[in-house]
């Protein structure tokens, strides 16, 4: 009875809380040769936006809190040796620890995106690194050398679990939500959902479709629940729009979902600072995913940056949307999405109308990678890339939602 208690208080906290469904995925079993790590984004910060640094050795480019406005704490981010980072916190270690010093995740990924290229830097950060360090995180880390690891950290020791190798990731990639296969055992949160990334990424990889598109359409944007077997996507894509309700809590997308990042990697001899980062920097249920390259320079799309109120114009636009997907706004009304608004039987839905715009952005995209990988990208083609994209986000936000950009 103590040790359910314990898991029901640890389950409480965590929804309350900072949460994450990560992954660490090698380029040996990728689509196209390139490794890349996912992080879905769960914390009680909504409000997010990217920045450029030039802070460091590196230059890098990174997620933020909105309302850091300095950029003191980064949440996933690429710098312009490919080496990339993100995390999902733990709830299992430092549990006897009685140190005050914690929750430093954010800024340690800050360093670490100033001074590493290598999972090796990392590791030799890891070291160096004053102990207690403050943290209890899985940090998922890829270079342009092929690397790719996950690393389970608490504040004096780490675990690596390296996703090239076969006997520690026999299907190639590796997966964290908010509990660590070196901490207590059944302590910690996120099992339904770690239960759903199993089986969506067994059957992806088994199907060769581990890709960038799919990890952002249909993994960023999953609606399966693992308990229950069941794919509300398959059941709501055949009835029309209308008050159909669900409780959203064990999706992996549910109402705590900031945003997300993807970050898909470079092959050997490709141009490191062409890493590219995936972001969709509000509720992915209702944002458009866009792509940016630390080899762009600072000027980075407009909808993702400081709109002057603090906030970037594609998370406002995203939480306009997500507003209308969860209408009941008291008690634990935030459980209940009105799944119909984003997939239905009309193709009227937030998901299927932004999926479809995706499709021209990672279309274009590529046109534009397949050029530059051949080491023909400079930062003026990057720029007038990103004002293009600004001009399509805001296009289809006003034409297919009534949205429009917030100045």
């Amino acid at each position: 009875m103590k040790k359910l208690l314990i898991i029901a208080i640890s389950l409480f906290l965590g929804n309350a809380g900072i949460a994450c469904t990560t992954a660490v995925i090698s380029g040996k079993h990728t689509k196209d040769g390139r490794p890349m790590i996912w992080k879905l984004r769960d914390t009680d910060f909504l409000k997010n936006r990217m920045m450029y640094f030039e802070d460091g050795k590196y230059h890098y480019v990174g997620l933020v809190n909105s309302e850091d406005v300095e950029g003191e704490q980064v949440w996933g981010g690429a710098n312009s040796t490919g080496f990339s980072i993100m995390n999902s916190a733990s709830f299992n270690v430092n549990m006897d620890d009685t140190t005050s010093k914690k929750d430093l995740e954010g800024v340690f990924m800050k360093l670490a995106l100033m001074e590493c290229a290598t999972l090796e830097d990392f590791e030799q950060l890891l070291n160096s690194t004053a102990k207690p360090m403050g943290l209890a995180s899985h940090f998922g880390v890829i270079d342009a050398q092929g690397g790719a690891a996950f690393y389970e950290v608490n504040n004096y020791t780490y675990t690596k679990f390296d996703a090239n190798n076969s006997a520690e990731a026999p299907n190639g990639y590796i997966l964290r939500t908010n509990f660590s296969f070196t901490g207590k055992k059944d302590i910690g949160y996120g099992f339904i959902r770690f239960q759903t990334a199993q089986d969506i990424f067994y059957q992806a990889e088994s199907m060769g479709q581990l890709n960038y598109q799919t990890v952002i359409q249909d993994f960023s944007r999953c609606f399966k629940h693992a308990v229950l077997n069941k794919d509300f996507r398959a059941e709501f894509e055949n009835v029309p729009e209308g008050q159909h309700f669900i409780n959203s809590g064990d999706f992996i997308t549910r109402h705590g979902s900031s945003s997300a990042i993807l970050i898909e990697g470079v092959k050997k001899g490709e141009p490191s600072n062409l890493t590219t980062i995936w972001t969709t920097v509000g509720f992915p249920n209702t944002c458009i995913t866009l792509p940016v390259w630390v080899g762009g320079g600072n000027n980075l799309p407009k909808v993702l940056l400081n709109n002057g109120s603090g906030n970037s114009p594609l998370n406002e636009m995203a939480m306009q949307l997500k507003d209308q997907c969860y209408p009941i706004k008291r008690s634990a009304g935030y459980k209940y999405l009105q799944i119909s608004k984003l997939i239905n039987s009309d193709k009227t839905g937030f998901v299927q109308k932004i999926e479809v715009a995706e499709k021209s952005i990672f279309y274009r995209t590529e046109e534009y990678l397949n050029k530059w990988r051949e080491g023909n990208s400079n930062e003026k083609e990057i720029t007038d890339f990103y004002n293009w994209l600004d001009e399509f986000v805001n296009r289809t936000y006003f034409n297919e939602f009534g949205v429009q950009i917030i100045k």
